[in-house]
């Protein structure tokens, strides 16, 4: 069975990276958007080539005992180097400043790399270890040097990270604020991360067996930072999306007594398609509303609108509520009046528009007028109560 700490953060990474990719796909030059995706395939890199079966198939693969270790670290350091870039484009500045500071930090998380790679071929390193390379080598020439160069490449992104998510988090609000304070999370366990892996290396180097820290804690320390990590990147961008497409559909539905009243009205060759996402729909609906309306407009009547206006204000509703009950009016008017006139002899004898036909109202407002106004004149000789 996958171990649940290796699995759970690289199956999150993963769907993280994934909500991602449509928006670098559509803006594959943005340096940010490749930042974060940069960061997340790392981060999903770093827990997949670091479980236990994955480290003994590329040891088994390359026939050199532990060359999983400096592989491993170049994950890290590349999902450390990508969290670093994704600060300098957060904090903003010229383009030739950021990118500047860009090439700086790859070049210097490119130097730890290669680094890593002398040391460890410096190294003798002959007994394959899965699970506790860095305790177990703690005092061995050149390994030792190169596990502290990756601790301290690892800790100093952490701390950078998780002081600049701090800093925000003050001015922001939102889930923007809720992402943030995840990542802080995320990242202040990654510190401690390194703290443990410090200590019990130091107790290593002074002769004490505090393994367990490095083993166990800081394993588990690094599994929950993870989730939290790519949580907090994901959280702004799936609330929004969450809160745009239940705002097209909240939409698309409140537009429903309107578009059934003028909808049909223009002749259309315009077909919606079958898995068409909502915010499409309801721009096809917004969209045939409007043609609906340009082919009333002839028969507007805007002496019956001023009048339903006046009456609306006099009663004392709010000036919103006031204009869309008076567009209901006409507009619902306006449709009997089109019935009545099966030969188009008004619309034939139209010389302009009497007024933009909907460009400047709100058809949410007036499709939920039409509801209450057409209650409101169902006994009357002329019904008021439509929307546009």
């Amino acid at each position: 069975m996958p171990d649940p700490t290796v699995l759970f953060p690289t199956v999150l990474g993963g769907v993280a990276a994934l909500l991602r990719l449509p928006g670098l796909l559509r803006n594959p030059h943005d340096p940010l958007l490749r930042a974060v995706m940069a960061m997340l395939v790392a981060g999903v890199g770093v827990f997949f080539f670091t479980s236990v079966p994955v480290v003994a198939k590329v040891n088994e693969v390359t026939g050199v005992p532990n060359a999983a270790a400096p592989f491993d670290y170049f994950w890290a350091m590349a999902c450390a180097a990508s969290g670093i870039v994704l600060i300098i484009n957060w904090r903003g500045g010229s383009p030739e400043r950021i990118r500047r500071a860009t090439r700086w930090c790859i070049a210097a998380y490119g130097t730890l790399c290669g680094a890593l790679a002398v040391l460890f071929s410096l190294a003798e390193a002959p007994v394959e270890r899965l699970r506790d390379l860095d305790t177990y080598y703690a005092n061995t020439p050149y390994m030792r040097e190169m596990i502290v160069l990756y601790l301290v490449g690892h800790t100093a992104a952490s701390t950078v990270m998780a002081t600049l998510c701090w800093r925000w988090l003050r001015h922001v609000g939102g889930e923007l604020r809720a992402g943030l304070a995840f990542m802080v999370t995320g990242y202040g366990l990654a510190i401690c991360f390194g703290v443990l892996k410090f200590t019990a290396l130091g107790a290593r180097w002074t002769g004490t067996d505090w393994d367990v820290l490095s083993t166990e804690v800081a394993r588990a320390c690094t599994s929950v930072a993870a989730p939290l990590i790519a949580i907090g990147m994901v959280l702004p961008i799936v609330v929004r999306s969450f809160r745009g497409r239940w705002r097209d559909w909240t939409h698309y539905r409140r537009l429903e007594p309107l578009s059934q009243l003028v909808g049909g009205l223009a002749p259309t060759t315009v077909s919606v398609p079958l898995l068409a996402s909502v915010g499409v729909r309801r721009l096809q609906r917004e969209s045939l509303i409007h043609d609906g309306l340009l082919t009333l407009n002839p028969y507007f009547d805007l002496g019956l609108r001023a009048r339903a206006l006046a009456e609306a204000v006099a009663g004392g509703a709010p000036s919103a509520h006031a204009e869309a009950g008076a567009d209901a009016v006409m507009v619902l008017a306006a449709v009997e009046t089109m019935r009545a006139d099966p030969e188009g002899h008004v619309i034939a004898s139209s010389q302009a528009l009497q007024e933009p036909a909907g460009e400047n109202r709100d058809l949410i407002r007036i499709s939920q007028a039409l509801v209450h106004t057409s209650k409101r004149a169902a006994g009357r000789p002329r019904a008021a109560g439509a929307t546009r």
